[in-house]
Parts: C-alpha cells; structure tokens; sequence
C-alpha cells in the first residue's frame, strides 16, 4: 500500500510566511555582482540573506524601507532579516511602538510575520496582527494571503477558506497562493473546490516545489486506496505482483476477481482489471471494467485516463479526447493525460489548445524532453520562432548531444530564415540554420532532413 507525503507541515508555512529563500544559488560576489553589473539594494540584501549574512542585509533593507514604506516585499524581508539575525524580541517590540504611535497596515504585517516565526505567538497573536492590517487595507491581496496562512497552521480550516479565497480573487496571478486555499477546502471536505484550485495550480506555470506540493495534496484527495479492505490486502498485493512485476495477467486476473467476490464495489480492483484485461488485448472487458471503476468512483481522474489511453490505442480519437479531458479536470496532476491532450489537440490543429496542454505538460515534468519539443513544434506552428527556439535550447543545453533536438534548432532558424522579411534577420537567421545543421551532419553524415535543409538555404 502507498504512502502519502506530509503537506503544509509547520515548516513549510513559516517559510511561506516569511517568503525566506527569496533568492538561490548565490555565492559571496552574488552579494555585489551579477554577470559584470552591480546588484541594486533590494538583490544584494537578498544574496547577503542567502549566504546567511542577514546583519549586512539589515542596513540596506531599513534604508529601502524608509523609501519604501509600502512595499510589501521589502517589508517582508527586512522581518526576515530580523529573525534570521536573532532579533526578533526586539522588532517585535519595535513594531508595537511603531504601531501605538502611529498604526499602519504594513507594521501590523510586519508584526503578525515577526509573531508567527515564534512558535508561542503562530496562532491567535499572529491572526489578531493580520487582522488588523485586513481592516486597514482591506484590499491587499498579501494581508489576506498571510491571515489564511496562519490560520491554516492553527489548523481553523474553515476559517482559512475565506481570507486565502479572497486572496486569490484580489490577485488572480498568484497561482501558488491556491495551494493552502487547496488544502483547507480539502479539509474542510470541499474535495471538488480543492481540485478546481488545484486545476488553476497547474495552469499557472507554477515552480517545481509547487508542483511537489500540489501532487502531494492531490495524493490525498484521490487516493483509491483509501479505505481499502484490511482482509483483501494480501491478494491485492499478490494481483499487483502478478501484473506489474511477473507480467502474468492472467493470474492477476484471478487474483482481482477473487477479491470483487467479496467486495464488488472496489473501483480500483475493477480499474486494476481493466488493466489486465487490456495487457491481454482483450479491450472489450477492459473497456467495461474501467467504466464500472468510474460509475464506483466517479472522482476518480486515474480511470478516465486509463479509459482515455484505451480508446486512443484503439484508434478512437474523440472518444480519447473526451476522456483525457475528464481525467485532468478531475486530477489536474495526470501529466500523461496532458500530454496524450495536447497531441490530439495539435492532430485537429486546435494550436491555441495544444499549446495550454503542453504547457501545463512541461510544468509538471521540467526535465522531460517530449512535452517540451512538442510544445516548441507548437509555438513554431504559430510563428512564434522566439519561444520554439527557447523551449529546443533548453534541451540542448541540458543534452548537447540530442542529434534531434539539434535539427529541429537548425530546421527552426531554416523556417525562419525562409520566412524573415528583413535581409538581416534573414542572414542572422540563415547562419543559425547552417551551424545546427552542419553539427547535426557531422554527427550523422547520412542525415536526409539536415541536407535538404542546408540545400534550401543555399539555394535562397
């Protein structure tokens, strides 16, 4: 039986109040320096954060504060720099004299951040300080975000709904922030909302710490194992064996349908039939397992995709579509069901829907090469020669030996090339053509598409 991963821990909401790790990779001279140029105030107190220098970082965020006195950012991390350089008693008490002589929101959300990294004051004293900067700016997305978080962590779910809810509403660009309101609508027992916030997660090109989160949220929404019989544990794993590491479906079969005897509701032993079934090529019974699955479990993503899978190896497009598109409203974290989405999009030359799914196709699997180089064959199918060339170079620069994603580089600059109005695009373009493809030829001497497209360029 499957494990879930933690979600929302105490950790992870301080950082997430605290916004602490502003800033990666940085090594001392990433405190002066980037690429040659000098960093500004704000980027060199962030690089002295990250190299835990939080004292150097003090003087310059206080000077951009007094600035700024409303910049939420420099705000929030001038309280990290407090807590992290050990002052936080003191700002505290700083901020609540700042406040009995001349209250402003950005104190009380200075002060509720300062209060919830210390464990006695991350509940009521933190709430009360975001409150109370909601009632001075009731229309700052960020107050609002900070309120749910802490209230989150105190585990009042239903009342975090609201202030993360409202959030989300102030600042719709801010995807990530529907992770927590995921979470409390999920234990609020609003399965359906956390989704549809999970869904819009997703779609907003969200990070891959993100993404880790969201799947582990999503494990616990839809976990199909969840409530399993203890008693039919044994032959589950005895089906399982058979099917995933014995490859002996017909066993598997016997094993499965020994357990529907006794539990004929089951819908993940029907779907794990269904599976069965279609690695004997039997689609018929494979096809009727899945739907009982989905009629047993209706919200139940994994089965639409299996459904969906089926149909499209059975040449049955539409019927696929549908299904995929089931499977990701669903579990919008079934990257396979994006990107089975996106290529049948893209048959029917729906560029404008492909491009959706195979973007949120690459957001789910960064490091994957086929979601990304159809979404570079999308953008080039759209004219769009500036984002294919960044989606194949991302590639390349991770494998400089992809031959591929070589020629689909040089037979990008040669569309390109071919297309430019402009006698020095057209040059600048012909010569980017000419060097991915003669790399790729002298890889591959033999290579057709690489000559004929070096011939083309010749020849314009």
């Amino acid at each position: 039986m499957k494990t879930t991963r933690p979600f929302l821990s105490r950790p992870w909401l301080r950082v997430a109040v605290l916004g602490l790790g502003l800033a990666t990779g940085c090594t001392h001279t990433a405190a002066s320096t980037s690429g040659g140029r000098p960093l500004d105030s704000r980027a060199r107190a962030r690089a002295y954060l990250e190299e835990n220098q939080p004292e150097k970082a003090l003087g310059l965020l206080r000077e951009l504060h007094l600035q700024a006195p409303n910049d939420l950012d420099v705000a929030r991390t001038l309280t990290e720099a407090q807590v992290k350089a050990g002052h936080t008693d003191a700002w505290i008490t700083e901020l609540q004299g700042r406040i009995a002589a001349s209250e402003s929101a950005v104190d009380q959300y200075m002060l509720g951040l300062a209060l919830f990294s210390r464990a006695r004051d991350a509940g009521a004293p933190a709430v009360a300080a975001f409150e109370r900067a909601i009632a001075l700016s009731p229309d700052t997305a960020e107050y609002h975000y900070r309120l749910g978080l802490a209230r989150l962590e105190s585990e009042q779910y239903a009342a975090a709904v609201e202030p993360l809810r409202r959030a989300t509403t102030l600042a719709p660009e801010r995807a990530g922030w529907r992770l927590p309101l995921a979470k409390a609508l999920h234990r609020t027992g609003d399965a359906s909302g956390a989704v549809v916030a999970l869904g819009a997660v997703v779609r907003g090109r969200p990070t891959p710490a993100e993404v880790t989160t969201a799947r582990a949220l999503m494990e616990q929404i839809a976990d199909p194992f969840s409530g399993f019989p203890k008693a039919a544990e044994p032959k589950l794993e005895e089906g399982l064996r058979y099917l995933r590491d014995l490859d002996a479906p017909q066993h598997s079969i016997l094993a499965f349908e020994e357990i529907l005897q006794d539990y004929p509701d089951l819908a993940v032993v029907h779907a794990l039939l269904g599976l069965a079934y279609q690695r004997l090529d039997d689609a018929g019974r494979a096809v009727d397992e899945f739907k009982q699955a989905i009629e047993r479990a209706p919200r139940d993503g994994k089965n639409q995709l299996y459904l969906g899978e089926l149909y499209l190896a059975r040449q049955r497009p539409d019927a696929a579509r549908e299904a995929f598109e089931k499977a990701v409203a669903l579990h919008p974290l079934l990257d396979e069901a994006w990107f089975q989405l996106g290529d049948l999009h893209l048959e029917r030359r729906d560029l404008n829907a492909a491009r959706d799914a195979f973007t949120v196709a690459v957001s789910l699997q960064p490091d994957a090469v086929p979601p990304r180089g159809k979404l570079a064959l999308v953008y080039q199918l759209e004219g769009d020669f500036a984002s294919a060339e960044r989606e194949l170079r991302r590639v390349v620069e991770k494998d400089p030996e992809n031959m591929e994603f070589s020629l689909r580089l040089g037979l990008l600059f040669t569309d390109q090339a071919l297309k430019a109005s402009r006698p020095e695009a057209r040059k600048t373009a012909a010569g980017e053509a000419e060097r991915w493809l003669s790399k790729v030829l002298e890889a591959q001497p033999e290579n057709a598409v690489a000559s004929r497209a070096l011939q083309q360029l010749k020849a314009q």
